[in-house]
């Protein structure tokens, strides 16, 4: 949950979220949200390390072309090392805010759990609707952390814990929820809306996805949590049954053809 302290910690969070099975799951109902197709124009909207470039770039085929766009060059390094042996994979530096592409050159684009951490995510969304051609697709991820819950005998702990993702760590964090009155607000045709709830019952696997002592060290510290508590709540999710679930929500928006 709290970023990494160094670009090689992050892409391998990045990395395995990716690879858990809640991270499989939803990242597959966002891929068929897409609906690519051979010679399809495709744009993921802060790419990262280039995760899903490749797969992408398989269904659109060589008649097609994947644009990958990231402020990060670490990012930006990783993903164009990633995709080397697909040249109609380009990956450019670009911010979400103002995409460098024209008006209307894509026909599909695609955001991965970016929206929650953007300054202006209606912005985002509006240059979205600007480089997606009429009749085209967008698809967007994002988890809704105001759903997380995480079981605990100290259940005070566990709701004081989650209030404090929800106003402290996360910036935009129950942007999930929000997305199709965002999608229709920028001009979109909400065509799909899919939740998926993340399930963890294993406190390791969920561990490595929520990073829940390190947020918990930032909570004491900024005086949001007591120490003594918190930890020995942290312990207790690590010795008895474990379970936590958060909401992922798929959004599909589709640019109007009728101008009129």
């Amino acid at each position: 949950m709290t970023p990494p302290v160094n670009a090689a910690d992050q892409i391998a969070y990045l990395d395995q979220a990716a690879a858990s099975a809640p991270g499989r799951r939803y990242k597959q109902h966002l891929l068929t949200a897409l609906d690519l197709h051979p010679g399809h124009v495709v744009l993921d909207v802060g790419c990262g390390p280039g995760i899903d470039l490749a797969a992408m770039a398989a269904t659109v085929g060589t008649g097609g072309a994947v644009i990958g766009i990231d402020h990060d060059p670490a990012m930006l390094e990783q993903a164009r090392h990633r995709t080397a042996a697909h040249p109609h994979v380009t990956v450019r530096p670009g911010d979400a805010h103002a995409l460098p592409l024209d008006d209307a050159s894509v026909d599909r684009a695609r955001t991965d759990r970016v929206l929650q951490h953007l300054a202006d995510p209606r912005r985002a969304l509006a240059e979205l609707r600007r480089v997606v051609r009429p009749g085209g697709l967008v698809a967007l991820a994002e988890p809704d952390w105001d759903t997380l819950a995480i079981d605990a005998t100290d259940t005070a702990t566990s709701r004081a814990y989650t209030r404090y993702i929800v106003s402290e760590v996360v910036r935009n964090a129950d942007i999930g929820r929000q997305l199709g009155r965002l999608l229709t607000d920028a001009g979109f045709e909400v065509t799909s809306i899919e939740p998926t709830v993340a399930l963890f019952r294993d406190y390791h696997t969920a561990n490595a996805i929520l990073r829940m002592p390190a947020v918990a060290e930032q909570a004491w510290q900024s005086g949001a949590l007591d120490e003594n508590t918190t930890r020995t709540w942290l312990t207790s999710l690590t010795t008895g049954p474990f379970l936590a679930a958060v909401t992922f929500f798929t959004t599909t928006g589709r640019v109007p053809t009728d101008y009129s």
